[in-house]
Formats: structure tokens, C-alpha cells, sequence
């Protein structure tokens, strides 16, 4: 997602390592730190919620674990279910973000618009909409009803709802890894191929596919290690008959109080992902020879291939994408139209009769405004620290060459990388023994690392179209550099800033994975909320609620619109 520069270093050496130091320096607090807390807790030989952190170290979490039939056969389970959700999202994907990269400029923003919504509507708001989707009285059984198919009773609670939400949830991060490289393929390796006779659809095969492999092995990393991870999707898709590794962190840090067996757990999960993860580079390395001077092997294929392709290609393309964008967008829409429904529980999917009940109990009951606030207070500091570590990281990154800032730009994208599961366990043994930080700024150090990578990447862009002309014509008037920096740097990083600072807000607002760790009976933020009216009381009020993030996340996205335009939000 972050890239480096290769452009020539600066006359002052030591200001890219000084602009590197705020976001590195937070990282190695607020992520490693609590990394390094997981690592020394697995290593306890027995659970003592109010013991040392430093133990003599012992592997009996880790025996207990591979001696337990049931624990190794949830492991096993979760892994081939993150394995399958990453392959539904390769395949809903891939044609999407080939849509969005086809797609007229000035349509572009609209489809990004798809995208983004999902993306930063509250995953709680999401798996409730796959509820409403695959409930017996739901809208596929009503359809097929429609056609006298009869009703499959049994879509829920099944490791195929909980599949198809965690792709639903984790799609648009493959297809933006995938749209970051298919948008800057040169038109003219297009041309060429269809001079040698290549249809639209082969040239997918033989151009799109091969170049596009550096960010297919970025989604297919990313969308394994968040999927096998995942514990609220498949908490409420589950409905405790599908156990996910997610969830027994959850219940044994949470509920049994067992933090040593969650944390190995936790690193169970990430070495089993780390493991994968280079499973992928290799393979990719192996299908990308010519990125290593070797010749390639996707230059040819044979003739009865090319004719099954050019038969069947567009059908299956354009099924699969109307496929992918109902399971994006259609969800969400039910959840707008559940909030209206005079129902008795949040799970019936039937429409029974219009009501305003449910937004009369929201916005004037008063049950959710201390979590809302609390949101919003949150999600505004959140936004305020990363755009102060994340702008000079992206003038490091954009300006400055020194020894180390590839590794640096590495370490920097890692909280997307490694399960969010760990990260909330660590730092939640971190506030048990730093009993004088409070939790509100716990939540704030992880959320803070949970959108720097994102607030990175956008800076980035902004910086590098930056005109360095009109610093260098100041400069020569005899402007100082903290001149220069308010009188003309800022007003051109305006725009990015702002896009930055609202997709940063909509994140934080929206985080329920590590939030739910760390909040307490005072400081429950509006997402964990919500899981927990729609993990237990069932009532649909949630559904209400859920719309209005959803109304607000859209407009919030009209705004950005109006300052970057949302597909050029991660243009490189």
C-alpha cells in the first residue's frame, strides 16, 4: 500500500530519519509493545489475571492447545474457512475492480462510492444485513418462493454464512489492492495485444492477470489474515454452532479470564498466517518470473482455451460482478428497509408493517447517546494524532532516501497485516497492569494504529503532488522553510488532509475487532454497542441505528468527494 521513492536524496540527511521517528516510535508503543505482551503471555504456564507479566517461561499453553482434539480442529477449521474467503473474494472481486478500472473517469467516483461504503460501514451493520439475507423468512427464500422453489431452512448459521459475510465484509480490500495495480497498466500493452488478435476477455487472462499478480498476492495476504482472524461475522453468522480461532481468543481473554491460552492461540493464528502469507510470495515469485529477468510463461495458451474463454468469458464476468455488487451494497439495503419494519426481533426478515418506532427509541430514548459520544470523541482524536504522525511519515516517504525507510514503510502497513485479535489481547494486559492510563486512551493508541496505514497512504499521494517549483520560488525570495511550509505547503496538502482525516474518523468510528477488548461498562463505544444488542437482545432498535451510520457514512463520502475525488483517494 505505501510506496517509497527513489528520487535523489536530500542535502539534510537527518531530516528523513527525523520525520520517520513520531510514526515508528508510536508503532513500537502502541503495536509491538502490546505484540511483545501476547508473546510473554502465552508463555505463562497458568492463567493469573492478576499476576506479573514476566514469568518464568513455560510452553504448557501451547501443549494444551495441540493436545486438545477440539482446539486443533478449530484451528484447522477457521484456516480452511479464511482460505475459502479468500478465494470468494478473488472471485468477486477481480471482476469488480476490472470494472471500476474500465469505467469512464467521470463515473469513476460513483462505483469508488460502492466500494468505500462497505468498506467503512461498521462490520456489525453488515453481518446483520447478511441476517436478513439468508434468514428462513429472508429475501433469497422469499425469491425463491417467488418461483416455487422451496425455502432452504438452514443457510444460516452454517460455515457458508459465515463465509459469504466475511467476503462481504473483506472484498473491497482485495479489490482496492487489485484496482491500485490494474489502474496503472499502460493502455498501450492493451493495444498490442489486441493487435496480435486477442479478444477483451482473453486479454484479461493473458494482460490484466499476469501484471495485476503483485496486487492480487496484496489482497489474497491481507484478506486471509484479517478473514482467519475474524470473530464478530462469524459470532453472529455462526450462532455458536460455527466456532472460528477468533472466537475462543475472544471467550478466553473475555470470559474464562484465560489470557495465556488466548495469546497462544492468537500467535498460533499468526504464525499459521505468517506462514501462508509467505506461501503466497513464493508462488507469486514463481508465476512472475519476468519481474526477475526470467521469460514468462503466460505469454501463450491453447487454442481450445482461448476459444472457451472467448464462449463463456463475458457471461461468467458479468455474473460475477452483479454478483459481487449485490453482495457489497444489498445487504446494507436491507438493513435501511429492516429499520422501518414493525417486527418483534431485529432477525425477522419478513416486511410486516411501516414504523418510526425504532429511530423515536434511538434518537429520542437516550439508550444510545453516551455511545455515540464517545464514538464521536474517539474517532475525532483518533484522526487528529494519525494525520499528526502520519504527515511527516509521508514526507519521509515521498522526499527523503536514507538507509532503512524501505523496512521502515514496511513496519508501517504491519498492523494490516497481523491479526487485530493479538493486537487487542496484548494491550488489553497492558491497561491491566497500567492501571493509571485510561481506557479511553488505551482504545486511542489502537485505533491510532489501525489507521495509520491508511492515513499513510494518503498523505503520500497528497505530498507527491505537491509543486516542489513553487517552494523552491519562495525559497529563493528568502521565505523560511516554516514559511514556505504554512504559506504554501499547506494550503496545497488541504484537500488531503481533510480526505485523510474523515476516512480516518469513518475507520475509527466504525472498529469493533479490538475495540471490544478494551471497553468497559463506562466507556462502550456505538459499534460494540450494537454487537452486543445484536449478539443478545435482538431488539430493532439496531437496525435503526445501523441506518443512520449508514446515511452518515454516506454523506461524509459526499463531502470527501467533493475535496479528492474518492478514486483518486489511493492513486499512486
Amino acid at each position: 500500500m505505501i510506496q517509497t521513492v527513489t528520487g535523489t536524496p536530500t542535502t539534510r540527511p537527518l531530516l528523513g530519519p527525523i520525520l520517520a521517528f513520531p510514526v515508528t516510535f508510536w508503532l513500537l508503543l502502541t503495536f509491538v509493545a502490546p505484540f511483545a505482551v501476547l508473546t510473554l503471555l502465552s508463555l505463562h504456564e497458568y492463567p493469573d489475571p492478576f499476576g506479573p507479566v514476566l514469568q518464568p517461561p513455560s510452553v504448557a499453553q501451547f501443549a494444551s492447545i495441540f493436545g486438545d482434539a477440539f482446539l486443533v480442529r478449530i484451528i484447522i477449521e477457521t484456516l480452511l474457512l479464511g482460505a475459502g474467503v479468500t478465494a470468494l473474494t478473488v472471485l468477486l472481486g477481480y471482476p469488480l475492480a476490472l470494472w471500476l478500472v474500465r469505467l469512464p473517469v467521470k463515473w469513476r467516483p460513483l462505483a469508488f462510492a460502492v466500494i468505500l461504503i462497505p468498506l467503512l460501514t461498521n462490520v456489525v451493520v453488515r453481518s446483520l444485513g447478511i441476517v436478513l439475507l439468508l434468514a428462513p423468512d429472508g429475501l433469497i427464500n422469499q425469491v425463491l418462493g417467488l418461483f416455487g422453489i422451496p425455502a432452504f431452512r438452514q443457510m444460516l448459521y452454517t460455515h457458508g454464512a459465515v463465509a459469504l459475510a466475511l467476503a462481504q465484509v473483506f472484498m473491497p480490500f482485495m479489490v482496492l489492492a487489485l484496482y491500485d495495480v490494474l489502474q496503472g497498466t499502460s493502455p498501450r500493452v492493451h493495444e498490442a495485444a489486441e493487435s496480435l488478435g486477442a479478444s477483451r476477455t482473453v486479454r484479461v487472462f493473458l494482460v490484466d492477470l499476469p501484471l495485476s499478480l503483485p496486487g492480487l498476492r496484496a489482497g489474497i495476504i491481507i484478506v486471509f489474515l484479517m478473514a482467519s482472524t475474524a470473530y464478530v461475522s462469524a459470532t453472529l453468522l455462526g450462532g455458536k454452532k460455527v466456532w472460528t480461532t477468533g472466537m475462543l481468543v475472544w471467550q478466553e481473554a473475555l470470559q474464562n479470564l484465560n489470557a495465556p491460552l488466548a495469546a497462544a492461540l492468537a500467535l498460533v493464528m499468526t504464525l499459521a498466517s505468517t506462514l501462508f502469507a509467505l506461501l503466497v510470495i513464493w508462488v507469486t515469485r514463481r508465476l512472475t518470473p519476468w519481474r526477475h529477468g526470467a521469460p514468462s510463461g503466460f505469454s501463450t495458451l491453447p487454442g481450445w482455451v482461448i476459444r472457451v474463454i472467448d464462449l463463456f468469458g463475458p457471461s461468467i464476468g458479468k455474473l460475477l460482478l452483479a454478483c459481487s455488487l449485490m453482495l457489497l451494497l444489498l445487504p446494507l439495503v436491507l438493513v435501511l428497509i429492516q429499520s422501518f419494519n414493525h417486527v418483534p426481533q431485529a432477525t425477522v426478515a419478513g416486511f410486516r408493517a411501516f414504523t418510526l418506532k425504532w429511530y423515536e427509541r434511538v434518537l429520542f430514548g437516550g439508550a444510545y447517546a453516551a455511545s455515540f459520544w464517545i464514538s464521536v470523541q474517539l474517532a475525532a482524536a483518533t484522526a487528529v494524532v494519525a494525520i499528526a504522525l502520519a504527515l511527516p511519515a509521508a514526507f519521509a516517504l515521498s522526499r527523503h532516501r536514507f538507509p532503512g525507510l524501505t523496512g521502515l514503510s514496511a513496519f508501517w502497513t504491519l498492523p494490516l497485516s497481523l491479526p487485530h485479535v493479538a493486537i487487542g489481547v496484548g494491550m488489553l494486559k497492558l491497561l491491566q497492569v497500567f492501571t493509571a492510563i485510561p481506557s479511553f486512551l488505551g482504545m486511542l493508541a489502537v485505533h491510532v494504529v489501525l489507521v495509520l496505514p491508511f492515513s499513510i497512504t494518503l498523505l503520500q499521494a497528497s505530498v507527491e503532488q505537491l509543486d516542489k517549483a513553487q517552494e523552491d520560488a519562495a525559497a529563493s525570495l528568502g521565505a523560511s522553510a516554516p514559511w514556505r511550509f504554512f504559506l504554501i505547503v499547506m494550503p496545497g496538502l488541504a484537500p488531503g488532509l481533510l480526505a485523510a482525516s474523515i476516512m480516518s474518523f469513518l475507520i475509527s468510528f466504525g472498529e469493533v475487532t479490538v475495540t471490544s477488548f478494551l471497553t468497559t461498562a463506562r466507556m462502550t463505544t456505538l459499534p460494540v454497542r450494537i454487537y452486543a444488542e445484536a449478539s443478545f437482545s435482538l431488539e430493532p432498535t439496531v437496525h435503526a441505528v445501523s441506518a443512520i451510520l449508514i446515511i452518515g457514512t454516506v454523506l461524509l463520502l459526499m463531502i470527501l468527494n467533493r475535496i479528492v475525488r474518492l478514486d483518486r483517494l489511493y492513486a499512486r
